[in-house]
C-alpha cells in the first residue's frame, strides 16, 4: 500500500486499552483495527480526516474498506483463522449480520444499554468450537434445528432492532428480552454454556434483568439488556451481586461508532494519563 516505505517514520505504538483480552470481547481486533489505521494514515495510503477544530472524525467507506482488510490480516496472524466478524464491527461499528462468511452491515440500529460482565473463567474458543461440531455430527436429527432455532432468533433480533430504530418504543424491549433468553438456552444446549454464565443470569434475573453469554461461550463474558426505563438502583443492586461472585462489570452501549481519529485534547483524562506515563 505504501509506495515509498522510505518515506515512513519509524514509529513507537504505546496501546491503551479498556477491554480485558482472553474474553471473547474483541480485545485483538480492536487493537488490529487501531494499529491498521495508525499506520495506514502515517504512510499516506489513507487521509488524515481530522480537520482543524474537530475533536473526532471518521473516514470514507473507502478508506474503512482498506483499513478493514489490513485489520483482519492481523487477526489472521493473531487466530489463524478468524471469522472477519470482530475487526468488522471495529471497522464499521454499529450492528453486523453474518451468515455464511458473509458481513453485512446493519443500516440502522438503534444503541442499546448494556451491562457487560466478565465471569473471569478461562475458556479455549478452538475446544468449544469443536465440541460443538462433534455433537452435530453425534446428535445431526437434533442439533441442527437448535443452529436453524438459533438462527431464527438472530433474523428476529434483527427485525425488531430495525423498527426499534425507526420507532423507538419501549414496547420492543421485552421481545429482546425473550429472545435474550430463548438465545441462552439454545446455546446451553449446543455445548457452550458454563456455570458461571447460568449464576450470571441467575443473578440478573433477581433484578429482573435478562442475560445471555457473548462471544464463544464456556466462561467469558455474558451481556444484560437495560431498558431505558430501568432503575439506577437496580443496575447498582445487580452490578453489586455479581462482583460478590468473582465477576467484574461495565455499564456500556452496543451499536456505537467504529474506528474513529481522535483529537489530542478530546482524549479522556484516563487516557492522557497513560500517555504521559509513556
Amino acid at each position: 500500500v505504501c509506495l515509498s516505505f522510505r518515506d515512513v517514520p519509524s514509529v513507537d505504538i504505546l496501546v491503551w486499552s479498556e477491554l480485558p483480552t482472553g474474553a471473547g470481547l474483541g480485545s485483538s481486533a480492536a487493537y488490529a483495527v487501531c494499529l491498521a489505521a495508525a499506520l495506514l494514515t502515517v504512510c499516506g495510503a489513507i487521509s488524515c480526516p481530522l480537520k482543524e477544530g474537530d475533536s473526532t472524525a471518521r473516514w470514507t467507506e473507502e478508506e474503512l474498506t482498506l483499513i478493514n482488510s489490513w485489520a483482519f490480516q492481523g487477526e489472521r496472524v493473531i487466530h489463524g483463522n478468524p471469522s472477519g466478524v470482530d475487526n468488522a464491527v471495529g471497522t464499521w461499528g454499529g450492528a453486523l449480520r453474518y451468515q455464511s462468511g458473509k458481513i453485512t452491515p446493519l443500516k440502522r440500529v438503534s444503541t442499546l444499554r448494556i451491562l457487560l460482565t466478565n465471569t473471569k473463567v478461562p475458556r479455549s474458543t478452538k475446544v468449544l468450537v469443536a465440541g460443538v461440531k462433534e455433537k452435530i455430527l453425534k446428535f445431526p436429527a437434533i442439533m441442527n434445528p437448535v443452529l436453524d432455532s438459533i438462527d431464527a432468533i438472530s433474523q428476529e433480533c434483527q427485525s425488531v432492532l430495525e423498527a426499534m430504530s425507526a420507532n423507538p418504543s419501549p414496547e420492543y424491549y421485552p421481545v429482546l428480552e425473550e429472545l435474550f433468553d430463548i438465545n441462552q438456552h439454545h446455546l446451553n444446549v449446543i455445548g457452550v454454556g458454563h456455570p458461571s454464565l447460568d449464576r450470571l443470569c441467575s443473578v440478573t434475573a433477581s433484578h429482573g434483568l435478562h442475560s445471555k453469554l457473548t462471544g464463544a461461550g464456556g466462561g467469558g463474558c455474558g451481556i444484560t439488556l437495560l431498558r431505558p426505563d430501568t432503575s439506577p438502583l437496580a443496575v447498582e443492586a445487580a452490578k453489586r451481586d455479581l462482583c460478590a461472585c468473582g465477576f467484574e462489570c461495565w455499564e456500556t452501549n452496543i451499536g456505537a461508532p467504529g474506528v474513529t481519529l481522535h483529537s489530542f485534547s478530546s482524549l479522556n483524562a484516563e487516557v492522557l494519563h497513560a500517555l504521559s506515563e509513556s
